[in-house]
């Protein structure tokens, strides 16, 4: 099994829904993501999936999402923009748009701050 990663990232502000603390007032991140990509079998280059094709998609996706309140933006209008929320909707969305036979998208990290982190995979 051979996996892959590439690491991008997005500033923006949110705040907790049903949520007592600090978080529930507005405040902002700078966000990492990482997404990692997972398969058996090389294209006839080596490469699981070229990291510039990724990189694009996921840079598509970031733009989306950098430098907005997410509150505002679907789905976080309805649902809690937590880093466990964020980094499904990531996966979901990228899973919609990097397809291949050859490989499927295995996961996707989202740290709020460097110590702190949310992990998103589907069960195999």
């Amino acid at each position: 099994m051979f996996e892959i990663f590439i690491e991008g990232g997005f500033e923006s502000a949110h705040n907790l829904r049903n949520y007592r603390g600090k978080c529930e007032n507005l405040h902002g991140h700078n966000y990492r993501v990482q997404v990692f990509i997972a398969g058996n079998i090389l294209d006839k280059s080596g490469m699981l999936l070229d990291f510039t094709v990724l990189k694009k998609h996921l840079g598509t996706l970031m733009e989306k999402l950098d430098h907005k309140y997410l509150n505002e933006i679907k789905p976080f209008d309805r649902i809690n923009p937590t880093a466990e929320n964020i980094a499904k909707y990531i996966f979901c969305e990228l899973k919609k748009t990097v397809k291949g036979r050859r490989f499927k998208i295995s996961k996707v990290a989202v740290w709020e701050t460097e110590r702190n982190c949310a992990i998103y995979y589907e069960k195999r």
